[in-house]
């Protein structure tokens, strides 16, 4: 009867002159460690658990990136692609281990040369093998430990009435405005800072009031949405100041 591998062999995932150690979590290539942060390497073990299958981006949302979480996901997961074939000397336009299918999400082409235990024990175990929380995973870019969702929704409603209280504030005494401007500039000076406060407020007070429902009601494509309408917003305030 052939022997049986250890314990530390079975953690081991082979690829290559790669190596994935899914207990110490390290990447290794012909024995050196390579430098890879925690989501990057949960993100390779989760594509080396489906090897050969597509894995949706939602897919490695709901394992990689916890619901209670609130990061930039489409940046973070693009990151994390990069700084894996990085590791690996991969080329998106000429993959050989990490293949993009376009609005699909990703897949491992490479062959194994062995895997003794499922990756995905990564999700739920330390190096030492004992459970560990999914919201302990780090940002891979700032190397900190990714905040609680709620926690940065809360502060980001904040943000938005503070934003509601100056526009209606400065809509609600805007003949106070008008009467201090006139009486400290010129003409059309004053009658400038009515019109840029008029536009403030008028273009201001609704995308505040759509960025509070959005928070609220935890929109997971805000960050995105919020990126596409700021320049629209800014450009309306820049026209109306000249």
């Amino acid at each position: 009867m052939p022997p049986q591998p250890s314990s530390s062999e079975t953690r081991l995932v082979r690829f290559g002159v790669f190596e994935l150690d899914i207990a110490t979590g390290e990447l290794r290539k012909s024995g050196a460690r390579l430098r890879l942060q925690e989501q990057p390497f949960q993100v390779l073990a989760m594509l080396l658990d489906h090897a050969g299958k597509i894995v949706t981006r939602e897919d490695l949302r709901q394992r990689v990136w916890p619901a209670d979480t609130f990061v930039d996901f489409d940046h973070s997961l693009n990151t994390a692609i990069n700084k894996i074939r990085e590791a690996l000397g991969d080329s998106a336009t000429s993959p050989r281990f990490v293949e993009t299918l376009a609005r699909r999400g990703y897949r491992f082409i490479a062959p194994l040369n062995g895997m003794g235990a499922n990756p995905s024990e990564l999700f739920n175990r330390n190096a030492g093998g004992a459970p560990v929380a999914a919201d302990a995973s780090l940002l891979p870019d700032l190397h900190i430990p990714a905040p609680h969702r709620g926690m940065v929704r809360g502060l980001f409603v904040l943000i938005q009435i503070m934003y509601l209280a100056f526009y209606l504030n400065a809509l609600h005494r805007l003949s106070d405005v008008d009467h201090v401007a006139s009486n400290s500039l010129p003409e059309w000076s004053a009658r400038l800072i009515v019109i840029v406060a008029l536009v403030t407020g008028a273009t201001g007070i609704p995308l505040r009031l759509y960025l509070f429902s959005a928070a609220a009601f935890d929109f997971r494509k805000l960050g995105d949405t919020f990126r596409r309408l700021f320049p629209v917003v800014l450009a309306i305030i820049k026209t109306a100041q000249e």
